[in-house]
């Protein structure tokens, strides 16, 4: 099978999402998101998609605003495409975390001012406008090696006096679980959403950063025959994990997997009850040291007391992919550009973003594999690993010439031009 015919695949897939009329505008205009240079406004992927102009514009504006098609039954797709994929059997690693897309506009539907993480510091915080959307991403470990991939496999939109980031989170738990009977997940979220472990449905798992200063405890002692009153639920009261690290003699040595490469970190754990957020459930305590002293502690905890400390460290640190997913989505793929005002047009074509972002991955994976398929530059000799942007660039030329080439009786010379033209064309996100 071609690239070409790999990437029409994919897209048929996930067309049975659509009605008949949506169809056919979903198919072009996700190849048209991936070709369009400079921003990706809806106009923009309108002239891309339809060059002969058989629809009219307002038929993609419609598509995302009020188009007869269900984000969620999308994702659930999606989902099924990517674990597939990447993840047939045993347990599905998963990652969480929310960001802001920032927008411009006195009315945009579900945009709000929100906390700008990336701007904000710890002396100074600032505020954008935009939507806050939590997503649920796939971690998939590439067969190049190195930092593993964050995958979107569903997202939903934060509304300003509507459902927190965790009971969003929650939500999507719950789908993925409904789409997937019997199957085990771990999810990877920073501190923020430490309390999610309070709702994770059974046969799931939480791996994230605790508080330096929280409140912890010894597991309830058993209860002695004949006493009399309610059991305890908990027993004694510890130190804080700060000063537990403080204290602590028993340290090991280990050598640790973090985002591809090798590292050698201290670490002590310990199986504790964290009554505020799991009244009933004991989690595994971690705390990891810097041996040469230069880094903070980190503090870490996971509901799954099977894991090992150093896998513990390795499952957090893996979760800085999705960092790159949010930054690669925004710079080179616009996510942040549609112009969508009106009702769930800017949740879904923020959305479409993300999920383009894991099919562009999906075609790459599967039809490149270890294939070197960048141009090596004078700056960076030492590259091994492709990009996101090597990636889409690849499909960018193999859909140019799909598109360029469909007549065959060009010259030879022109052809020669036309090669140069594609390869920048492929390249300018």
């Amino acid at each position: 099978m071609s690239a070409g015919a790999a990437w029409d695949e994919i897209l048929e897939k996930l067309s049975c999402a659509f009605t008949a009329p949506s169809r056919e505008i979903f198919l072009r205009a996700a190849s048209a998101w991936v070709l369009v240079p400079g921003r990706r406004t809806i106009t923009r992927i309108y002239q891309v998609a339809e060059p002969s102009c058989v629809r009219a514009h307002d038929a993609y504006h419609r598509f995302f605003r009020l188009g007869a098609w269900s984000m969620s039954e999308l994702w659930r797709v999606a989902a099924v495409l990517l674990l597939a994929a990447f993840c047939r059997r045993g347990l599905v690693p998963l990652l969480l975390d929310d960001t802001l897309f920032k927008k411009s506009g006195r009315r945009i539907g579900g945009a709000s001012w929100w906390r700008d993480a990336v701007a904000s510091t710890g002396q100074k915080e600032v505020s954008a406008f935009g939507l806050n959307l939590v997503v649920l991403c796939l971690r998939v470990n590439p067969p190049w090696g190195g930092e593993p991939l964050s995958l979107p496999i569903d997202a939903r939109l934060h509304r300003k006096g509507g459902k927190t980031p965790v009971e969003l989170a929650s939500e999507m738990a719950e789908e993925m679980d409904s789409w997937f009977p019997g199957r085990e997940f771990d999810v990877t979220a920073d501190g923020a959403y430490a309390s999610f472990a309070g709702s994770l449905p059974d046969g799931w798992s939480l791996t994230s950063r605790m508080r330096r200063d929280a409140a912890l405890y010894e597991l309830a002692p058993e209860r002695k025959p004949g006493t009399r009153g309610r059991p305890r639920k908990r027993g004694e009261r510890l130190d804080s994990p700060e000063k537990m690290a403080s204290l602590a003699e028993d340290w090991r040595l280990v050598v640790t997997s973090e985002r591809g490469k090798e590292r050698e970190r201290l670490l002590v754990d310990r199986v504790v009850l964290w009554h505020k957020v799991l009244p009933l459930r004991p989690v595994r305590l971690v705390i990891s040291r810097d041996p040469h002293g230069k880094e903070r502690d980190d503090f870490f905890f996971t509901t799954n007391l099977s894991l090992f400390p150093e896998e513990v460290v390795y499952r957090y640190s893996g979760r800085w992919s999705i960092e790159d997913t949010f930054r690669n989505v925004k710079q080179y793929l616009g996510g942040e550009d549609p112009q969508s005002w009106v009702g769930t047009g800017p949740e879904r074509a923020a959305c479409f973003s993300f999920l383009l972002y894991s099919l562009i991955w999906l075609w790459y994976v599967q039809t490149k594999g270890t294939t070197i398929t960048w141009v090596t530059t004078p700056w960076y000799l030492k590259k091994s690993t492709p990009s996101f942007l090597d990636a889409m660039a690849c499909l960018r030329d193999v859909l140019w010439r799909r598109r360029i080439f469909s007549t065959p009786d060009i010259p030879v010379v022109l052809r020669k031009n036309i090669d140069i033209l594609i390869d920048v064309l492929s390249r300018a996100a």
